[in-house]
């Protein structure tokens, strides 16, 4: 969480039109609850660049200044890429297009509102569950995206390796403000678990019912909706400790996650890091 870059990728959208949505022949069901999350996180993620910009003069740290220009940046080319799945995602599911409409305008409304206390809560809970999301999606690779689209493979590590690294940003970003107010943060973090999980639930809603899923795949992809929602609520549990901070939280050691570490080498060494082969990622892995 330290020394967070700013990396100016672009995705190949040729080759995301040409992907199956269902990109992880690992856990197919992974595939689809991990697209159905991602319909309303760029949305958010224009969200959080809005507030952090809007309200970052106020801050007297300059160390947090420059890790929330850093978290601004990332978070501005997560939205971009996403954007193009999305509409790859819309043009294969019917109904789609509707929920990331609904999803884009709900947070066009709590930016108009200007309650600067909940727009700071509400990205500093969100991102929570981003932070929580990335370690568990990285820990869990083997099982999740071992055997996967190298196209979305290498979109989806890039986004989990950088949420943890700015896991911490928007936690100090409240703290800034609103240090004082405890009640208000753990409230924030139920908020914004409660609206990831309805989100996510009608996209992976919709993506089941047009898919050529049987009854049994059907019931399993269910299971893994919920297993890993529960697994996600679960690690948030530690937030809620009175003197909690995100580089403290038990899922954290000083070992950092292999495939993150060598992410990292393979990117600042120059190599193209927007499609990840099976033998790419199995160097990663040694």
């Amino acid at each position: 969480m330290d020394s967070i870059k700013v990396r100016q990728l672009r995705f190949d959208y040729e080759q995301l039109d040409r992907s199956d949505p269902v990109w992880s022949r690992s856990c197919p069901e992974f595939s689809i609850f991990i697209n159905a999350l991602g319909i309303h996180v760029p949305h958010f993620e224009h969200f959080l660049v809005y507030v952090m910009r809007q309200y970052s003069p106020g801050l007297k740290d300059a160390e947090l200044s420059e890790n929330v220009t850093a978290i601004i940046g990332q978070e501005a080319h997560h939205a971009f890429n996403f954007i193009a799945w999305t509409k790859k995602l819309s043009s294969h599911y019917t109904g789609l297009e509707g929920i990331d409409k609904k999803s884009k305008n709900y947070f066009e409304r709590i930016k108009a509102k200007g309650d600067k206390q909940f727009q700071i809560g509400f990205t500093a809970g969100y991102e929570t569950f981003t932070f929580l999301g990335g370690m568990i999606i990285l820990n869990r690779y083997e099982e999740l995206m071992a055997d996967a689209d190298e196209n979305l493979r290498a979109l989806w590590v890039w986004h989990q390796v950088e949420e943890v690294e700015h896991g911490a940003v928007a936690f100090d970003f409240y703290q800034a403000f609103y240090g004082e107010h405890e009640w208000y943060r753990r409230y924030m973090v139920m908020y914004a678990f409660l609206h990831i999980a309805l989100e996510t639930y009608r996209a992976f809603r919709i993506m089941l019912k047009t898919s050529c899923f049987g009854v049994r795949r059907r019931i399993r992809a269910w299971k893994f909706f919920v297993s890993f929602a529960w697994d996600l609520f679960s690690a948030s549990l530690p937030v809620f400790a009175r003197h909690y901070h995100p580089r403290q939280h038990p899922i954290c050691n000083h070992r950092q996650n292999p495939i993150a570490v060598a992410w990292r080498e393979i990117h600042d060494s120059g190599q193209d890091v927007t499609t990840l082969s099976q033998e790419t990622m199995r160097r990663l892995t040694v």
